[in-house]
């Protein structure tokens, strides 16, 4: 009996012992697993992102020259001229200008999103199909119609202000209107896009707590404040970290809707109150070909958004609610 025991005894230990060997080897199969599923992601992220940023970077140490030919090492001479260089700072005031009037399309995109998802609306597919629409559109056929509706002189919007007394202004081509004339294009065309996150966050916001609301007499505009912003805090935030990169880097609405050639910006005399650091970028780099210089500015923009996002980030302690 003894002996039976200790045998017992014996071999339960050894089960014991191999029970989490059994576990390491699936959890390394699983870890296999996982690695090679996020492997082609990694790989495209490596060669498309990671290999590019540090090519620029080390662009940004050289001078290329007019005509091409073998990159000359020059060290940090181009970020010199980029600090003393007034056409990098008047590039910065448009961009950074451009972003934060651009920011006003969030609260815009909130309120048609709680418009939009109020219970028995009729028609709630053919609206959000309507507002996400330029979303599906190419930027430069969306650049070259506003265009058109600008043109001071046979444009659709200063028609209509003349048939009400009005002599609409050159929008495009002055420069007291051109800025504000790209926002409003640029908040016209992520309206769709920020429609649809913040209607997915609204939904998700449990209906209870608007049911209590109700009970306790809370109106519409009283739930808007008190629950629906709250709670879509940190949709809001997402937004505006996703609005703030991408205005950041605009360059199609200038390029087209502004005339972002060598002719056309000559001729245009307000682009100087509408060029952004991308298209600056753009004119070094392959205009002029001094692929050096347009790398820094490249960098200088990257240096630019990592300090914004990480403001953001630092800042959303603040005011973002996580329910």
């Amino acid at each position: 009996m003894a002996t039976d025991s200790v045998v017992e005894t014996k071999g339960i230990a050894e089960q014991g012992s191999a029970v989490p060997a059994r576990r390491r080897r699936v959890r390394r199969g699983e870890a296999l697993w996982g690695y090679a599923l996020i492997a082609p992601t990694g790989l495209g992220l490596l060669v498309f992102y990671l290999w590019p940023v540090l090519q620029t970077g080390y662009l940004s140490f050289t001078h290329s020259g007019p005509f091409g030919g073998a990159a000359q090492w020059t060290g940090l001479a181009n970020y010199r001229e980029l600090i003393g260089d007034p056409e990098v700072g008047r590039a910065l005031r448009n961009t950074v200008a451009y972003t934060f009037l651009g920011l006003i399309g969030v609260p815009i995109a909130v309120f048609f999103a709680a418009l939009l998802s109020r219970p028995g609306l009729r028609g709630v597919a053919v609206y959000r199909a309507l507002f996400f629409l330029p979303v599906v559109t190419t930027p430069v056929a969306v650049a070259m119609i506003w265009r058109w509706l600008y043109n001071g002189d046979f444009g659709v919007i200063n028609y209509l202000l003349s048939l009400v007394g009005v002599h609409g202004p050159h929008w495009i081509a002055d420069s007291r209107t051109a800025l504000y004339a790209m926002v409003i294009v640029g908040i016209w065309m992520g309206l769709g896009y920020n429609l649809v996150i913040f209607v997915a966050g609204i939904q998700a916001i449990p209906r209870h707590y608007y049911e209590a609301a109700e009970l306790d007499g809370a109106g519409p505009v009283q739930q808007f404040f008190r629950i629906t912003v709250p709670l879509l805090s940190p949709t809001v935030f997402f937004v505006s970290v996703v609005s703030v990169i991408g205005s950041l880097q605009l360059f199609d609405l200038v390029y087209v809707l502004m005339g972002g050639s060598d002719q056309s910006s000559r001729t245009n005399p307000a682009f100087g109150n509408t060029e952004t650091i991308v298209y600056l970028f753009y004119a070094k780099a392959f205009q002029t070909n001094d692929k050096g210089y347009g790398a820094a500015i490249a960098m200088l923009l990257l240096v630019i958004i990592v300090v914004l996002t990480a403001v953001q980030f630092r800042l959303q302690r603040r005011w973002v609610t996580y329910a």
